[in-house]
């Protein structure tokens, strides 16, 4: 599977974004995904995550209410809506598929996207 992420920028506190991440080679469907994000001098770390049916997410404490996952598998596809963005979120946004669950560990995902660069200012 190949992913590639998008949909980062930068936007100023309060706004929205929306992050793609498209897989092609392989579909989707049968992957857990995740989005991770790593800003500077941090460790990469979830964010949110949906197992391969859609039926069930997790929300890192710090996105709850703000952050939705989606995935659409007819398209390949798997989204990150991002709400009243803070500065605190400014990381580079990673998404990531596993073919097992869909923890916290980096090591449970089988392939990653190259990450996308979300900066939210003041």
């Amino acid at each position: 599977v190949q992913l590639q992420a998008s949909g980062g920028g930068l936007v100023q506190a309060g706004g929205s974004l929306r992050l793609s991440c498209a897989a092609s080679r392989r579909a989707l469907s049968s992957y857990a995904m995740g989005w991770f994000r790593q800003a500077p001098g941090q460790e990469r770390e979830r964010v949110a995550a949906i197992t391969w049916s859609g039926r069930n997410t997790y929300y890192a404490d710090s996105v709850k209410g703000r952050f939705t996952i989606s995935r659409d598998n007819a398209k390949n596809t798997v989204y990150l809506q991002m709400n009243s963005l803070k500065p605190e979120d400014t990381a580079v946004y990673y998404c990531a598929a596993s073919l097992g669950g869909y923890g916290s560990s980096l090591y449970e995902y089988d392939y990653w996207g190259q990450g996308t660069e979300v900066t939210v200012s003041s």
